[in-house]
């Protein structure tokens, strides 16, 4: 059985409240979600923005329809989950109040080491992430289109526009 195939069985189980399936598809998908956030440039929050897409994964797992294939509907899932923390957290930010300067109440936390390489920060984030579903995650091109709700030729455009600055980006440094 090939791993996508594999993936949906999994979630028709977990959609059947089979227990044992629903911890196998979460540690599956997990660790794909995580660096997919993670590499979209939320270092700090790769953890958090996870686990808040498997809540609204595991609130949403009705609306799977098997045998569609489970990933585009994931990162549909997880997309949404980006764009709306992204909103809440500018909604809080435009209300707080900066503290005056000596008020520290809590030193701040060390900063976490890029764990994505420096040339991927470059690319605009519709670029980085048709990219990286393609490349790291391994989606087919319509998977990738079914997930950011785009057309086949615009995956396609998005991949070779990123591909060309990569190429660019990768001469300049050389």
């Amino acid at each position: 059985m090939d791993d996508k195939q594999e993936l949906v069985e999994l979630m028709t189980r977990y959609q059947a409240a089979d227990r044992v399936a629903a911890e196998a598809l979460a540690n599956r998908l997990y660790p794909l979600l995580h660096r997919f956030y993670s590499s979209l440039g939320d270092h700090e929050q790769a953890g958090d923005l996870a686990q808040e897409c498997w809540i609204r994964l595991h609130r949403a797992r009705h609306s799977y329809r098997p045998p569609d294939p489970v990933l585009p509907w994931v990162f549909a899932i997880a997309r949404h989950t980006r764009v709306d923390v992204f909103r809440r957290r500018m909604r809080r930010t435009g209300r707080e109040v900066t503290l005056p300067e000596g008020m520290d109440f809590a030193a701040p936390a060390p900063a976490a080491p890029p764990t994505v390489l420096p040339l991927l920060e470059q690319l605009p984030a519709s670029q980085k992430e048709v990219l990286l579903m393609l490349k790291v995650t391994g989606m087919s091109l319509e998977e990738v289109a079914r997930a950011t709700a785009s057309s086949v030729g615009s995956v396609k455009q998005k991949a070779h526009r990123a591909y060309q600055t990569l190429r660019k980006l990768l001469a300049e440094a050389t």
